[in-house]
């Protein structure tokens, strides 16, 4: 176990979170370790077998202690933005938070009851047998913490919202398709019950109070823990207190992030959390129980369109409602990600509808403004993620879920249970972000634009422009709003996720994922990876982010491995020891859809040494040694012009980049991350001053007047000084290896992307974008089966660079009846053309 010492101001120990995560995992039971049949063929060049338990194959030798975190301290993340929000950034925040530690939300004792004191004060004789009270005491407790949650009264909602402004409009005629146009004001009413009918329902109490219970059950169950940090809920409870409504902006790795989050936040005391849940992942019975647990639906008729009277009055009735929920104080779940299964862009149209709903009203003067809360739940390993990942899941019907339900309670003694973390950044006025970000984006251009002529030779400049791209469609109530607004509702909903993903905590298996993908190939012994995954697991602590559990390093890796037994084989070998071997196969795209866990916080280094790969690619072999790449000067101007080339060939929903950060910005953040790991070291040209001197500097109008957030470690001078700055890949032991590691962490996209330029003069086209698609990743799928790269052969990212190559001009798009149909443009129909495109993209690949 890691050792007692005490934390640093402003840092958390992990021992706080070793009773948390570690010491549930030292108590799986070392049984069902017994029941991982790995079931691979016998590799000859290894003269190994294959092992069925890890625990009889030398888990059971006696070790001392490893502590395998640097300084055992974890870092406290989840602060908003302080450029566009930094009255928040410093009301809501306090350090002593920090130091509060982490909870079990479902360990629920005694003491988490208010009605102990009737639990000792029970007669002798319901007590007489002692081995019985812990036993009963538990239950008891359990159902007394149900029957005490505060759940607030259900006003008149439905008569305040027919008596809002913008219904009664509707219904006097007053606004487009109102009663005032031919229809009879008693049958619009009508209307409005039965849209309102689908929205919402009066949530049950009595529901809610056994909802609570039977999660509380079964998370217990299904779960080692559901762990929330103490600091975190505190900065919730703060901005609740400080009386605007609290609106929850989630990602979405799983339906049971709907049902999990309500219960958190009423546990701890925030009342009944409204979902606004996705219709079409739901059947209609489904729909009506959760619309009585409080769950919020967007009706069918206000995605018409903006001529519609049903559109109109749809709209009317579904922004009233949530005027209505957000006077009355209820907080409010919006998902900004599409439900898991689903295909194509990342940020989800229902979500940014609602989205949009909140910032109208606010903006209206409704109320006089919101508080936005990054959300975000990881687990170990995603209990519900579909199977089959190539077609969009059937709705979720009352009863396929209560089958999923015993299904999981049925093999909760297994190995199968994992760890949660929910992530609950610093809450920040909606209010102040709409007056601060709207000074931060400048102009925008088409990918065609900015990256076109150079993919094909006719220019080297980088236009000073931000890159346009927009995967996401727009929805019928998000189009009623105003263009300027609709472009709030996009920057807002990337920021918050951003937001999300940079407070979300690495979990082991996304650790050992990538080490299996990207650095392990074809197989690693288990006294090495032990290391390796404490190294990983400190480079992750060192930039920022936090990690999702704690414990014995042995038997972290012992948990890691048997929650991953159906993706990876144990062979024994010599001594004792165990190679651990990833399948191959399509198994491989789990563990790469596993490692995207860990993507974030190595990002701006793997960008960082893709575009290097790509300014050596035409001077030095790729096949040279790593001597002669260490010998080449290169120039920051070069540095920062292959960074931007990356960063718009790349899709904005795999870098997720802040709206208020520019590109350029970007580019040096990736230099200094480069220079600070040490793989690119400064190189002093002669007769140029040193990069340390800093007693002939001048500070220049322009210097003096830079914008604050321009100012990085490789930006002390003017950006006409730093053009004859040079630097050289370190040749330090280990940086050959760390610079290969970075660089495969953006193979799959980089490859997919060059696969699909292969694929341009083989497919079939004109075609529809489903049909290309389809073709596209059949393609994908054989060269994945010849080349053994299976983790590029993914749909979504054949989705990707189709979407890419549409926005680069590559393909043209035409409406039709069946659809929109893709045909190659003039441009790239000669060969030359789609083999510069590929050549484009291969630079920045590494072999």
């Amino acid at each position: 176990m890691v050792g007692k010492e005490k934390a640093l101001p402003g840092q958390l120990p992990l021992e706080r979170e070793v009773e948390v995560a570690g010491s549930q995992v030292l108590q799986t039971p070392v049984d069902t370790m017994l029941e991982a049949q790995l079931q691979t063929q016998q590799r000859s060049s290894q003269n190994g077998q294959e092992v069925t338990s890890l625990w009889s194959s030398g888990f059971r030798m006696k070790l001392e202690a490893v502590t395998p975190f640097l300084g055992k301290y974890r870092p406290f993340v989840g602060r908003c933005c302080q450029t566009c929000t930094p009255k928040s950034w410093e009301s809501l925040f306090h350090r002593s938070i920090m130091d509060l530690g982490f909870c079990s939300v479902i360990l629920v004792k005694e003491e988490n009851t208010s009605r102990e004191w009737a639990l000792r004060d029970l007669p002798p004789a319901l007590g007489a047998v002692p081995r019985f009270r812990g036993w009963l005491v538990r239950r008891l407790c359990c159902f007394l913490w149900s029957l005490e949650q505060h759940i607030p009264p259900c006003q008149d909602a439905p008569q305040k919202i027919m008596e809002s402004t913008g219904v009664q409009n509707v219904i006097s005629g007053r606004a487009p398709g109102g009663a005032g146009e031919g229809q009879v004001p008693s049958l619009v009413k009508k209307d409005v019950q039965r849209i309102l009918g689908h929205i919402q329902a009066p949530p049950r109490p009595f529901l809610l109070r056994l909802f609570s219970w039977a999660m509380l059950r079964f998370l217990n169950c299904l779960f080692l823990n559901v762990q929330l940090h103490k600091g975190q809920m505190k900065m919730v409870h703060k901005a609740a207190q400080a009386g605007s409504p609290l609106v929850l902006l989630s990602t979405h790795k799983s339906l049971l992030d709907g049902i999990l989050l309500p219960f958190v936040l009423l546990s701890q005391g925030l009342g009944v959390l409204r979902v606004a849940w996705d219709p079409r992942a739901c059947s209609p019975i489904l729909r009506a129980l959760l619309k009585k647990l409080g769950g919020l639906f967007l009706p069918s008729e206000a995605n018409l369109s903006l001529d519609s009277s049903e559109g109109v009055l749809a709209r009317a009735v579904v922004q009233a409602a949530l005027e209505q929920l957000l006077l009355s104080g209820q907080p409010l779940l919006i998902f900004l990600e599409e439900p898991p299964g689903t295909q194509g862009s990342r940020l989800s149209a229902l979500g940014q509808t609602w989205l949009g709903l909140v910032v109208q009203a606010v903006q209206v003067g409704i109320v006089p403004d919101a508080m936005l809360v990054p959300v975000a739940v990881t687990y170990d390993r995603v209990p519900d993620a579909p199977r089959d990942t190539y077609h969009a899941l059937p709705p979720l019907g009352l009863w396929t879920g209560a089958l999923a339900v015993l299904r999981s309670l049925r093999g909760w003694g297994c190995s199968h249970r994992v760890c949660i973390r929910v992530h609950l950044a610093q809450p920040f006025s909606l209010q102040e972000y709409t007056i601060n970000a709207r000074s931060c984006w400048g102009s925008r251009q088409t990918l065609e634009q900015l990256l076109q002529p150079i993919v094909l030779g006719q220019c080297t400049l980088v236009p000073d422009t931000e890159k346009e791209q927009e995967w996401t469609p727009v929805t019928g109530p998000l189009l009623a709003l105003k263009e300027e607004d609709q472009l709030l509702v996009r920057m807002l909903s990337r920021h918050v996720l951003n937001a999300c993903v940079a407070s979300s905590a690495v979990m082991s298996t996304a650790i050992m994922a990538t080490l299996l993908l990207f650095k392990h190939r074809k197989g690693v012994l288990l006294s090495q990876l032990l290391g390796e995954f404490s190294w990983l697991t400190e480079e992750t602590l060192l930039r920022g982010f936090d990690v999702g559990f704690s414990g014995q390093l042995r038997c972290l890796v012992q948990h890691t491995l048997s929650l991953l037994r159906a993706h990876v084989a144990l062979m024994r070998v010599h001594q004792g020891d165990l190679l651990v071997v990833p399948r191959p196969g399509p198994g491989l795209m789990h563990l790469a859809r596993l490692s995207a866990g860990l993507l974030p916080a190595f990002l701006s280094e793997a960008v960082g040494a893709c575009a290097v790969r790509g300014l050596l690619a035409g001077r030095v072999p790729p096949e040279g040694p790593c001597e002669l790449q260490g010998i080449e000067l290169l120039s920051q101007k070069e540095l920062y012009r292959q960074i931007l080339l990356l960063l718009h060939l790349l899709p904005q929903d795999l870098l997720l980049l802040q709206p208020c950060q520019s590109s350029y910005c970007y580019c040096q953040e990736v230099l200094d991350r480069l220079i600070q790991c040490g793989l690119l070291v400064a190189e002093e040209t002669p007769g140029s001053r040193p990069a340390c001197d800093t007693g002939r500097q001048h500070l220049s109008a322009k210097l003096l007047w830079k914008p604050s957030g321009d100012f990085t470690d490789s930006d002390s001078d003017d950006f006409e000084e730093a053009e004859g700055r040079y630097f050289r890949l370190s040749q330090q032991s280990r940086c050959p290896d760390f610079f290969l590691f970075l660089c495969r962490l953006l193979s799959p996209p980089l490859k997919a992307f060059a696969q699909a330029a292969t694929f341009l003069h083989e497919g079939q086209l004109p075609d529809t974008e489903s049909g290309y698609v389809e073709q596209l990743f059949q393609f994908l799928q054989a060269t994945a089966q010849e080349e053994g790269f299976f983790e590029c052969a993914d749909l979504n990212l054949a989705i990707s660079a189709i979407w890419t190559f549409r926005d680069l001009g590559v393909l043209r798009q035409t409406p039709s009846p069946a659809g929109p149909v893709l045909h190659l443009s003039s441009t790239f129909a000669s060969r030359d053309n789609q083999e510069k495109l590929e050549q484009f993209i291969r630079q920045f690949i590494c072999s």
